[in-house]
């Protein structure tokens, strides 16, 4: 009898073990809350919570301890009991503030963008321009009186508008195909930065579900869900500088919540010729729950600027007196730009352990610009003057199947992705003209329709065993270019076609979970505009990217968190688009290799210190030494700061960011110098009111925010000159700011 009952009590245990736990996540007003980390300390087995809070944690036993946290919330312990293991139980969550301590790694390919954003509820960004500048590595700079899409550089490129990163808000692409501009450019100021709640970002080729120009990385803003509080701020400044801002709930219950927000910019910029800038947003989001675990939410948004430019100024006529370093050539840059967007979300959860992700967007996008980058080089009557426009809709779908927690024998779970979509661009009338004035068309030198349509699927499966995680993965993208061309004489509308596969395979080495290894592998591609391919009989349409990262993310304490890779990448086609000329130059064969290190420190309660140091080393493969130079190709950046908050009624924070000197021509003839920047904040809440300083360059840095080798000619010279022309960065800059929380 003793010996039955001692196997009675073996067998139930075993089964006991065998058993998952399950529960629900909530917070202290017993809402879901998702993405929250539950890990074993016991067995080091962890999983996170859905979008209702859900959660099934595999190989757990009684008196097992599990961790809980999640940003924003204070971390839980808990020790199971029997009645834990027999039915789901429910953990509730209590608000604290934002510290490094909540945050947990796990194996997870994006775990430094849990970092990060730290760093963004730290330091909320302040205008549109900070949003990219909170990605480690990535810098940007303006170039056309604030309206234009900033220039970019990551892992040793420079992307110009994004080539070679691929950009998103909750899903919506920003990235524009065939644009009249620039190949992949993306204009982010259609975001209100008050309603940014969390940037997600990944670097290399690696991710399955991101397609076009993810060769340096790709980056997704998410856009808050709800309103903690309805919001106002005013804003006053330097320069003519002016705006004001607001975000309002309009419903909340228990089934359905919305919020508007608005905000209206305005200045003239520290130029001798006033930019006349404005830009005008407004934003409204709706959340629904539907009968039977589904959620529903439909944004809307409107967005539209106009500005005037002094454009990008020769290095010359700064020295020889003729114009100051915010003075210009040609003043009659400039232009206007708008984009109305609807985007739809559904979430349909079937169980625990399985939902579908769907999302469908129509985006109406218009953009008229007027640069002159070479002066009076071509047309020495006229000046060299010229008009890009285009008239966009761009639509697209995509759904996403998950499958969580599914049991590959005693140790192994297995958890896949399978997803599909398409994107399709209607382009009409895209333009490259010869204008005088903004007001006359000198000559026409591209005009056309453009359709391009990109279907897609691709299959992002994981197999967790032990402290390894495995994640092959693979991408299948078909692509087809159709161009008419409006100047021809006769009818031509001509079509290409492209397929490309994409293999990817990451692996995660969780040491503990504190301490991560992984190794990442994979190809990504960036297309050509579809004029270039109908140009070149459909030659080097998706030319690939192969990269590798190896590297380390670790918490030696709670409250340090340090991140380290060595990185590799290869293209099979390097673009260079010339925008005066409409054409994508195809410029050869490049590989980068670099190192990315970051630190972030929670010192004390009110105090927090980060800073990321990046370097690269990019050379052409196809050009001989000295001449394989990559033009403007950063080589060593940092970015860092310091933040303090609750500081009894003060809160706010500096920081800075380093740019090397780096080559402008292919020979490192011509050097784009380098700058280190600083900005300070500084806030003061009394009751719900907060009063802010906020200074751009403290120092009053005289710095080149954007910098070419350009040929030009000025009205009065005899002969061209190739040198560097810049955009001046902006000087010191102070505003302050007036916010109310109600």
């Amino acid at each position: 009898m003793k010996h039955y009952l001692t196997a009675c009590t073996l067998l139930l245990t075993s089964l006991i073990y065998a058993q998952q736990i399950t529960g629900y996540i909530v917070s202290s007003e017993n809402k879901p809350v998702e993405e929250v980390s539950i890990f074993n300390k016991t067995t080091e087995t962890h999983t996170h919570s859905t979008q209702t809070g859900a959660f099934t944690l595999s190989k757990t036993n009684i008196n097992d301890t599990l961790y809980i946290s999640r940003l924003g919330y204070e971390p839980k312990t808990i020790r199971i009991t029997a009645s834990d293991i027999q039915k789901p139980i429910t953990i509730a969550l209590t608000a604290a503030n934002i510290s490094l301590d909540q945050v947990m790694l796990v194996a997870e390919l994006d775990a430094l963008s849990k970092f990060v954003n730290i760093d963004v509820q730290k330091d909320p960004v302040k205008s549109s321009q900070e949003i990219l500048r909170k990605v480690p590595g990535l810098i940007i700079g303006q170039h056309a009186g604030g309206g234009k899409a900033e220039q970019i550089f990551l892992r040793g490129f420079d992307i110009d508008h994004g080539t070679d990163i691929n950009l998103t808000v909750d899903g919506l692409p920003v990235n524009m195909v065939s644009h009249a501009h620039g190949q992949g450019y993306s204009d982010l100021h259609f975001v209100i930065p008050e309603t940014i709640d969390n940037i997600n970002f990944g670097k290399g080729p690696y991710y399955a579900d991101k397609g076009n120009f993810t060769t340096a990385g790709y980056v997704n803003l998410g856009l808050k869900k709800t309103l903690d509080n309805n919001y106002v701020s005013v804003e006053a400044g330097q320069f003519n500088t002016n705006r004001i801002m607001g975000m309002f709930n309009v419903l909340n219950n228990d089934k359905s919540n919305a919020y508007i927000a608005s905000e209206l910019s305005l200045t003239d910029g520290p130029f001798d010729s006033p930019q006349n800038f404005s830009r005008f947003n407004v934003l409204g989001r709706y959340n629904y729950k539907l009968a039977g675990d589904q959620e529903l939410t439909f944004t809307a948004s409107h967005f539209q600027s106009k500005w005037d430019a002094s454009g990008q100024i020769p290095q010359r006529a700064v020295d020889n007196g003729s114009i100051d370093r915010f003075g210009s050539i040609d003043d009659t840059e400039g232009g206007e730009t708008s984009r109305t967007n609807l985007l739809i979300n559904h979430v349909k959860v079937i169980d625990d352990n399985q939902s579908f992700k769907t999302s469908a967007y129509v985006s109406q996008y218009n953009f008229e610009l007027y640069s002159n980058f070479t002066f009076f080089l071509d047309d020495p009557v006229n000046g060299d003057q010229i008009k890009q426009f285009e008239n966009r809709v761009t639509t697209g779908a995509n759904t996403v199947y998950e499958h969580r927690n599914i049991e590959l024998g005693a140790h192994t779970l297995f958890k896949y992705q399978a997803g599909i979509g398409f994107r399709y661009d209607n382009v009409d009338d895209v333009e490259l003209s010869h204008t005088l004035n903004r007001k006359t068309v000198l000559e026409y030198k591209s005009l056309g329709d453009v359709d391009e349509v990109n279907t897609y699927a691709f299959l992002n499966t994981e197999f967790k065993t032990g402290k390894w995680k495995f994640n092959p993965s693979a991408r299948l993208d078909y692509f087809k270019f159709q161009y008419e061309d409006q100047l021809s004489e006769t009818y031509s509308d001509e079509a290409e076609t492209k397929v490309r596969v994409s293999p990817k395979l990451n692996t995660i080495y969780s040491l503990n979970k504190n301490t991560q290894l992984f190794l990442k592998a994979g190809m990504g591609f960036h297309s050509n505009d579809t004029r270039v391919v109908i140009a070149n009989n459909g030659e080097s349409i998706l030319p690939a990217a192969y990269g590798a990262d190896l590297g380390t993310i670790f918490k030696p304490t709670n409250r340090l968190a340090i991140n380290a890779s060595l990185w590799y990448l290869f293209l099979e086609q390097e673009f260079v688009y010339v925008g005066d000329a409409a054409i994508v130059e195809p410029s050869g064969k490049t590989e980068r290799l670099g190192i990315d290190f970051g630190a972030r420190y929670q010192a004390l309660d009110w105090l927090y210190l980060f800073a990321d140091i990046n370097y690269s080393h990019g050379r052409s493969i196809d050009d001989p030494d000295g001449e394989n130079y990559i033009p403007l190709a950063p080589d060593f950046t940092s970015v860092g700061g310091l933040s303090i908050e609750n500081l009894g009624r003060f809160s706010g924070g500096i920081n800075y960011r380093y740019v090397d000197d780096r080559p402008a021509n292919e020979d490192n003839s011509i050097v784009a110098e380098g700058y280190f920047v600083s900005d300070l904040n500084i806030n003061y809440t009394w009751k719900n009111w907060t009063y802010s300083i906020i200074i751009e360059n403290l120092f009053d840095t005289e710095w080149n925010e954007t910098q070419f080798a350009t040929e030009s000619r000025l009205f009065d010279e005899p002969e061209s000159v190739e040198e560097i022309h810049f955009t001046p960065g902006t000087p010191f800059y102070i505003r302050g700011k007036i916010a109310l929380t109600f």
